[in-house]
């Protein structure tokens, strides 16, 4: 029958020592909840989903970030590239709507990957988002002192206990502001997800308003002043094509945060509809509302006379109307706030996940029985991100960030392929029901031999007859050759989309060594593409999970694509965001080593077919 032990320590050899790295776990069931595991208040619904994925999106940098693209990429393009990293951003948001309506439960691209891909790549994936999590809030808890500040007046208006200090001792600046409203978020946290949710979207709410007024009243004042940075000398794509496409590259990053909408699968009401909603809709919001500000503001005040820093409020000054300055100060303090808000809700569930999965102690997993939030893994978060707030600048390592979530996206769009032509046929289940399996396996082994011995018998007294043939071996025979298939064809495509990316990015190659590379790469992934279009899907991808939500067309084009517009830009990050980022995923190797790899929950069970796992269970039922 084929049940296996999860440890394989029987098998010896390389390949089986490092099997634990490959060892995938189940799709959290009904039943497992009903042995006592620890769930989280299920209390979300569309609309607060939608506050949860426009609110981590829409940071302060939609109030920058305009500015700096224009002048310096696309010139009045600029909506054109929002559009461009919106659809590129689309392209990922497919893949997380398929997997979070299939796998609703905490963990967000942790969970997933250690579902399809494996315990290595699950444990790269949910280390790597604890960093960007905790640096994404730090760096936007920094952002927000010298912005309220200047809603109450100026750098020297806010409190003295609140106001940065330099310390010349030791050369750095201290953000007491910041690290109280790291605590004051922490705490909202505490108080229960409805709560936050609900301050979510007030902020939210409030944000969204700051930039309609942006959008009504600055379309009016271009109407009466003539649209005038739309007639500037060079026309609507003064840096070209090429221009446009680095402006794409840029602005991608604010689309951001959506996937924070996947990380509350577990306490949304109705998983299967609402996830998927809630994630098109906010990004859909977000792409509306960036293209709309952009084709304003650029439209106000020619692109090379805008301010860097300030191209919005500065745009309304130049027209002179100076009152509205504050309002949109005021936005970006709202904006700031909400997006730390959405920083530090995904962290302690992707903490509560890897703990339940034994890869984290369990104290990071247990689950306050009034709130029905992970409290001690959120104070945890929120102390630690308070005190990075509080003593560092962390604008430096902003890159870091970015290298989470792309790793996220690229692993999510693997996992659909994965998903699709090779989904895991077999299921862990616990070593306390070896009596139960050892009895479903000897009764479908002793089926199989009494089958042989008959089968035998017929050829036998049939051997001149062509027409009796092993259908069922047959067909077992062709559907392992195409798993196999597929299986090199996901590699083949990644390996190709690596090399390809990295050949064209590294420009202090010799032209000669890219071009064979590139060529290389690209045969890669156009082979794996082509035989993936050409097989057929898996049929067990039907009843992979929870079944009846949302299904990412376009399958293999759309995760491929994915895969490669992220590990482009994961490329081109840059070599000193890298290095860091390998130091810390260094740590993170070796607190799995010498403690997530010996105390998975993975450690001792015994993977059986999944069709034979209600039968086990029936057993195990009928034998207490």
């Amino acid at each position: 029958m084929g049940f296996e032990e999860g440890t394989g320590k029987e098998r010896g050899g390389v390949r089986v020592g490092l099997r634990f790295l490959t060892r995938r776990k189940q799709v959290d069931s009904k039943r497992a909840w009903s042995d006592g595991g620890q769930q989280l208040a299920k209390a979300l619904s569309v609309p607060q989903l939608v506050a949860i994925g426009v609110g981590s999106t829409i940071g302060a940098g939609v109030y920058v970030l305009v500015g700096t693209v224009a002048r310096e990429h696309t010139g009045p393009a600029l909506t054109i590239s929002f559009l461009i990293a919106g659809i590129a951003a689309a392209l990922s948001a497919f893949c997380y709507a398929e997997l979070a309506s299939r796998c609703p439960s905490a963990g967000s691209a942790y969970h997933y990957s250690y579902i399809c891909v494996g315990e290595g790549v699950a444990w790269i994936i949910g280390w790597a988002l604890l960093l960007e999590y905790t640096i994404g809030g730090s760096a936007v808890a920094r952002g927000i002192s010298p912005n309220l500040a200047l809603v109450f007046g100026g750098p020297e208006s806010l409190s003295i206990y609140l106001e940065r200090i330099y310390i010349p001792g030791l050369h750095i600046v201290v953000d007491p502001c910041a690290a109280v409203l790291v605590l004051v978020v922490t705490g909202l946290l505490c108080l229960g997800i409805k709560e936050s949710a609900l301050v979510q979207a007030i902020a939210t709410a409030l944000n969204v308003c700051v930039l309609l007024f942006v959008i009504i009243a600055g379309g009016y004042i271009a109407f009466q002043t003539g649209w005038v940075g739309y007639t500037v000398a060079g026309g609507y794509f003064p840096y070209g094509v090429n221009g446009v496409l680095a402006g794409s590259a840029t602005v991608f990053f604010s689309y951001i945060g959506f996937d924070n909408v996947a990380s509350t699968a577990e306490e949304v009401k109705h998983p299967q509809r609402d996830l998927p909603l809630g994630i098109a809709t906010s990004l859909s919001v977000c792409c509306l509302l960036y293209m709309t500000v952009s084709a304003v503001v650029v439209g106000l005040v020619p692109y090379f006379a805008m301010d860097p820093d300030t191209p919005i409020s500065s745009a309304f000054t130049r027209n002179d109307v100076h009152w509205a300055a504050y309002i949109i100060t005021l936005g970006a303090v709202l904006a700031l706030c909400s997006s730390l808000l959405g920083s530090l809700l995904p962290q302690p569930r992707i903490l509560m996940a890897m703990a339940r999965d034994g890869l984290l102690p369990s104290f990071f997993s247990d689950v306050n029985k009034r709130t029905q939030v992970p409290v001690k893994s959120t104070i945890i978060t929120g102390i630690f991100a308070a005190s990075l707030a509080f003593f560092m600048d962390v604008s430096q390592l902003a890159g870091m960030v970015s290298v989470g979530t792309l790793l996220a996206f690229t692993i999510v769009a693997v996992s659909i392929l994965i998903l699709r032509y090779v989904p895991p046929h077999e299921v862990p289940l616990p070593s306390s029901l070896r009596e139960s399996i050892e009895s479903v396996s000897f009764r479908y082994t002793s089926n199989q031999s009494h089958d042989d011995v008959t089968s035998q018998e017929i050829s036998k007294e049939s051997a001149d007859s062509p027409l009796i043939v092993k259908e069922l071996k047959k067909e077992n025979l062709n559907d392992q050759n195409r798993r196999k298939k597929a299986a090199w064809s996901i590699s083949s495509i990644c390996v190709g989309v690596l090399i390809l990316t990295t050949s064209a990015s590294y420009s202090f190659l010799p032209n000669v060594l890219r071009y064979m590379t590139c060529s290389i790469g690209g045969l890669l992934l156009l082979g794996g593409l082509f035989v993936l279009s050409w097989i057929d899907q898996d049929d067990a991808r039907h009843n992979f999970g929870h079944t009846g939500g949302f299904i990412c067309p376009f399958i293999p084009f759309l995760p491929v694509c994915c895969i490669l517009v992220n590990a482009y830009l994961l490329v081109n990050l840059g070599a000193g965001t890298w290095f860091r980022v390998s130091l810390w995923l260094l740590l993170g190797v070796f607190v799995y080593l010498f403690y997530g790899r010996t105390h998975s929950s993975l450690t001792d069970v015994v993977y059986v077919p999944a069709a034979r796992v209600d039968e086990i269970y029936r057993t195990s039922e009928c034998a207490t």
